[in-house]
């Protein structure tokens, strides 16, 4: 069976623009091609969706299982909020972060069916090519937001609906899916094999997870892990989820600083990965 890849033919935009006027037209250019290849990935979705269902499943055993057992526990101090509500923010992040840091294997995959090789040398810019993959993941964790505020609502969550923090929320799932798959393309640049990176995969999730905010609040941490959750990224996508998507939520580091931190790390890891991507094919 052809690849979806094989069947779309390369765009207009990978014919190079003239010299002259080559550092303007390659920015006007790079949404067109970031959003070029999310169209590719799209396509991908639309043909087996079933993939983000079966990802909705380990979420949902955490909010319908450890969430309501916590709950009568009483055990962890989360203020106003109940535990359900505190921990449903960082269900939502943990299944972002899930869901992109495998996304890397991807490129693994494309790159041993030859589309990777087509890919870079077509003057498209590796920003393009990062931020491309990395928008892709967004598009798959929003869709993924979706499932997991229709479990919330069911289980009797009090989600907050006003539409400035359903936007937020979106915006925060983004950043935090494309910080989080940009790091997952450096890790594969660097293994090359999918068998080493489903097993780096896999050591780096539950650290990540559990090194956060996302299960039980900051303040009754040790030392030493406070330290490493205040150097997480995930940290701050669950603060900010939890300050928009429940009813009382509070930002223990602030809205600004959260977005901040999730912008810079995007910025910082895709400097880094568009260097290494040429990696892939050596």
């Amino acid at each position: 069976m052809k690849s979806i890849e094989s069947e779309i033919a390369l765009p207009a935009w990978t014919e190079p623009p003239p010299e002259s006027s080559w550092q303007i037209s390659t920015l006007l250019r790079l949404p067109a091609q970031c959003l070029a290849l999310v169209e590719i990935e799209f396509l991908k979705l639309r043909r087996d969706p079933t993939d983000l269902l079966t990802r909705a499943v380990q979420p949902a055993l955490w909010l319908l299982i450890f969430g309501n057992v916590f709950s009568k526990l009483r055990a962890v101090p989360t203020g106003d909020l109940s535990y359900l509500d505190f921990m449903t923010p960082g269900i939502l992040a943990q299944s972002v972060l899930f869901l992109a840091i495998f996304y890397g294997i991807g490129v693994i995959w494309e790159r041993d069916l030859g589309v990777m090789h087509k890919l870079l040398v077509s003057p498209t810019p590796r920003v393009a090519l990062v931020l491309g993959k990395a928008l892709s993941a967004g598009l798959r964790a929003l869709v993924q937001a979706v499932l997991i505020y229709l479990l919330a609502w069911l289980l009797g969550v009090h989600l907050n609906w006003h539409i400035l923090p359903l936007l937020g929320v979106g915006v925060v799932v983004l950043l935090g899916a494309t910080a989080f798959s940009i790091f997952s393309l450096i890790i594969a640049c660097i293994v090359k094999s999918r068998e080493r990176f489903m097993g780096i995969g896999q050591v780096l999730t539950m650290p990540l997870f559990f090194a956060s905010n996302a299960i039980y609040p900051i303040a009754i941490m040790p030392g030493w892990l406070k330290v490493v959750a205040h150097v997480n990224p995930l940290t701050y996508q669950v603060d900010a989820l939890r300050a928009l998507m429940v009813q009382g939520g509070e930002s223990h580091f602030g809205l600004g600083v959260d977005l901040a931190v999730l912008t810079v790390t995007v910025a910082v890891l895709t400097t880094i990965c568009a260097r290494l991507y040429a990696n892939l094919v050596r």
